[in-house]
């Protein structure tokens, strides 16, 4: 009887293999028969089987149990090879969990009950190299490292640098300076003492999510270092003045923002400050003219418009230039701008009304929290420029994109351009109201002043998936790249980049304005990253390209009604990533893959561009783009550009308005759902996720990488990032290439910064290689773009805000932390 017991319980380790091999089979074969059906691999289904009768042999104490398992584990490790070769992070789910109940079948205590059996021994032999095999597999994997780019910036002689083009000492603006570069000429950090970095100081600026704060609350601050001082603003609009040496408050200013009759500030889309702007009357010495000269390589086509510029402020008050000769612009989260006297924390009074305008001004009504800047305004001589954010697809009935000027001193209008009434850039009326809807530039401006020039990256006409009631002016200008004379408003130039956007392709990021060498010569460039992966080059000066365009052809088949463009601009110079396929599905167990697959299979997918439907489209790149807001960081002197490009697919899907829950904010609450309210469809977007979570195509999801501008190429590019901190159980840190939310920084000793990966982590990397050199912890998400400065005590520090992200979903903070080489004896 004892004999009999122990004979059952010896059978127990293989019949509990068995019950999971038979269970995990069934799930396969009943999910591979569902992939067949639509057009997909015939793997699953096969495998299913085999996966499935292994473990009912298993069950039955079968001496085919292991030449079975065998055979399938043997034929998955070929069938992977064959679909994506030694690429580690493909291979992990299709053979990982097959590889160890290959192990688990091996164990004696196991497969002992098969021991006696007459083909036992060759059948352990034909499981014991299938096992070998598929470890080998993996192994080998390691030695491989598929989409990392290898190479090298070429050196060259240093490209003359323009000042205008680069900080030093001092971090005036958002972008570095007006023109975007994200380039500090700072030097004595290199790659041969980076790793000495250490922190120098760090401070908590106290503003941290509250329960009544919408969802996307963010720290995307960049601060800007002038006047021996640091300004930055918190996601609720204060901003502090910090002592650059010892981060030290001089003062602080608190907005006290409006609910605009909501309760709590949780119903609005965002809660986001990326920076404020500065502006000294002693950069512009009223004794001297404006410099209308343009640089000398382009005297051919000098622009008079600095010179209008000059004559049309000739006259403005000294008085009230005085009053604030330093002056902090700040936009607020309820549709404000303030003018703050930069030396105290005062309000500039005799800027509009007690030192503010106001913003909705013209705008009509919209939902709490709808409209207002996220960005900083661009400040030249005499005008503060600034554009506004409006809510995504809540509606077709949404305040203006209208792009305004204001004099610096006294805060009057100057001109204001509508794309929706473009020619009419004379300040509006009281009582009239600027173009319901019309695109809207919610990025960063940048501007040229000795060549009289602004240009604004345009956003959508809302709906962003649904085209058919767009307006001409709408159809001309969003989605595009347009270049204004700063006098006047009036448009010198401009570029669509998306023609008919259906996929929410609006410009995020801040024009970039450097010098390129070209065959030709050196030419006055305008650099435009966008969502899509292209980095377009257009001559600034005219809008010609200098990087050649292409229009390719597009996928058709737009939902009834509406229309798409038959072809899409490309640049030539470009990150995109290759097109998805079936293969390049991916999930964390082979259950979740498969899942991955019969949804791509299952949704409309026709590379880039195809159109949203009511089955469902990928959007790949998706919305959140290759390049959002943080743009690329740009080296003149060595013509290279830094960045960190993303690649998440999302899918969207149109639901006609009879099928929308009458209960709307049920309805969009936690699934997605974009209500687009006036029009015949709402639309659910969403990241092309697993049933677990994990993106559905392959990592890498963010890279680094490096463009000889000269050479008009990318140079070298790797996987950037790990899951540290955003693996599901435990902190894993696998270097898998993860998406960052927060621009790169790069400075002329050759170091470039980035801290917006979804690991909390500041890296600095060899811009010429790509090499990361050295890295920080840092205590909460940096979804922000670095900058650099001098401090009073010679020394170069590197500072970065790190608050978190809401929507990318890393860890909240209030921090701002400084780091500097150590202070020599």
């Amino acid at each position: 009887m004892l004999d009999s017991h122990k004979g059952r319980a010896t059978h127990l380790p293989l019949i509990a293999v068995g019950v999971l091999l038979l269970l995990m089979g069934l799930a396969m074969l009943a999910g591979g028969i569902r992939l067949v059906t639509l057009g997909g691999s015939w793997y699953y289904l096969l495998a299913g089987i085999g996966i499935t009768l292994s473990g009912a042999l298993a069950i039955a104490k079968r001496r085919a149990t292991l030449w079975l398992y065998a055979l399938t584990l043997f034929a998955s490790n070929l069938w992977a090879l064959w679909e994506v070769g030694l690429d580690w992070w493909q291979l992990v789910p299709r053979l990982s969990l097959w590889f160890v109940f290959g192990i688990l079948l091996l164990l004696p205590w196991v497969r002992r009950p098969l021991v006696a059996q007459q083909s036992a021994p060759l059948s352990t032999a034909a499981l014991s190299v299938a096992v070998v095999l598929a470890g080998a597999t993996a192994l080998a994997s390691q030695f491989t490292a598929p989409g990392t780019q290898h190479g090298e910036i070429a050196e060259r002689a240093p490209q003359r640098v323009d000042p205008a083009h680069a900080a030093g000492d001092d971090w005036p603006a958002y972008g570095a300076t007006n023109a975007g570069t994200h380039y500090s000429s700072l030097g004595d950090i290199t790659p041969e003492n980076v790793t000495r970095l250490e922190e120098a100081w760090r401070i908590q600026t106290g503003d941290l999510p509250g329960s009544g704060d919408p969802g996307e609350l963010t720290s995307e601050n960049t601060p800007l270092k002038v006047n021996d001082t640091l300004y930055l603003c918190t996601p609720h609009s204060q901003v502090l003045a910090l002592d650059p040496a010892s981060g030290a408050t001089k003062w602080r200013f608190d907005p006290e923002l409006s609910l605009q009759g909501a309760e709590n500030f949780s119903g609005w889309a965002h809660m986001t400050c990326r920076g404020v702007a500065y502006h000294d009357q002693a950069d512009y010495p009223a004794a001297r003219p404006v410099d209308a000269r343009p640089i000398a390589r382009v005297d051919a086509q000098r622009s008079s418009a600095a010179e209008d510029t000059a004559r049309l402020f000739a006259e403005s008050s000294s008085e009230t230039a005085n009053q604030c000769p330093r002056q902090i612009f700040l936009p607020t989260a309820d549709g404000r701008l303030i003018s703050l006297d930069a030396d105290s924390g005062e309000r500039c009074e005799a800027f509009g009304e007690h030192g503010e305008v106001d913003l909705t001004r013209g705008l009509g009504a919209f939902t709490p929290g709808g409209y207002y800047a996220t960005s900083p305004p661009v400040v030249t001589r005499d005008l503060v420029i600034i554009g506004g954010h409006v809510t995504d697809n809540e509606s077709t009935d949404e305040p203006s994109g209208v792009v305004r000027a204001y004099d610096v001193r006294d805060g009057h209008l100057v001109w204001n351009w509508d794309s929706g009434n473009p020619d009419a850039t004379t300040p509006l009326a009281d009582g009239e109201r600027y173009t319901r809807n019309s695109p809207n530039v919610w990025s960063m401006i940048s501007a040229d002043e000795r060549l009289g020039l602004v240009y604004l990256p345009v956003g959508n006409q809302m709906p962003d998936q649904y085209g058919a009631e767009r307006s001409e002016g709408a159809e001309r200008y969003s989605a595009g790249l347009v270049a204004l004379d700063l006098a006047t408003g009036q448009v010198r130039w401009h570029q669509q980049l998306t023609h008919h956007d259906l996929w929410d392709m609006d410009v995020p990021a801040q024009p970039i304005l450097t010098d390129v060498a070209t065959p030709d010569g050196i030419r006055p460039a305008v650099i435009q990253p966008t969502k899509q992966g292209s980095l377009y080059v257009f001559d600034r000066r005219n809008g010609e390209p200098i990087i050649p365009v292409d229009e390719i052809a597009a996928p058709q088949g737009a939902i009834e009604g509406d229309h798409t463009a038959p072809t899409q601009p490309r640049s030539r110079l470009n990150l995109l990533p290759p097109e998805l396929t079936e293969a390049s599905m991916w999930g964390a167990t082979p259950f979740d893959q498969l899942m991955c697959r019969i949804a791509f299979k299952s949704l409309r997918y026709e590379g880039q561009y195809t159109p949203p439907s009511l089955e469902g489209s990928i959007v790949y790149p998706g919305n959140v783009g290759v390049f959002n807001w943080g743009g690329v960081a740009v080296d003149p002197a060595r013509q290279a550009i830094f960045t960190s490009p993303n690649y998440m697919a999302f899918t969207s899907r149109l639901v006609p308005r009879a099928e929308v829950p009458a209960d709307s904010a049920q309805a969009s609450e936690g699934n997605g759902l974009l209500l687009n309210l006036g029009a015949p469809y709402a639309v659910e977007m969403r990241p092309f996720l697993s049933r677990l979570g994990f993106p559905c195509q392959a990592p890498s999801w963010g890279d680094v990488a490096g463009v000889d501008l000269a050479e008009s190429k990318v140079v070298w590019k790797r996987p950037n990032g790990t899951s540290r901190d955003s693996s599901p159980i435990v902190p894993l840190p696998f270097n898998l290439g993860v998406p960052a939310m927060g621009g790169p920084m790069t400075t002329a000793g050759g170091v470039s910064f980035l801290s917006g990966t979804l690991d909390q982590y500041l890296r600095a990397y060899d811009i010429t290689t790509g090499k990361e050199l050295w890295k920080a912890r840092l205590p909460a998400g940096g979804q922000a773009t670095p900058m650099s400065y001098r401090g009073a005590d010679g020394r170069q520090y590197v500072l970065v805000s790190v608050g978190g992200h809401g929507s990318f979903g890393t860890k909240m903070g209030d921090y701002v932390i400084a780091y500097a080489l150590p202070e020599t004896p």
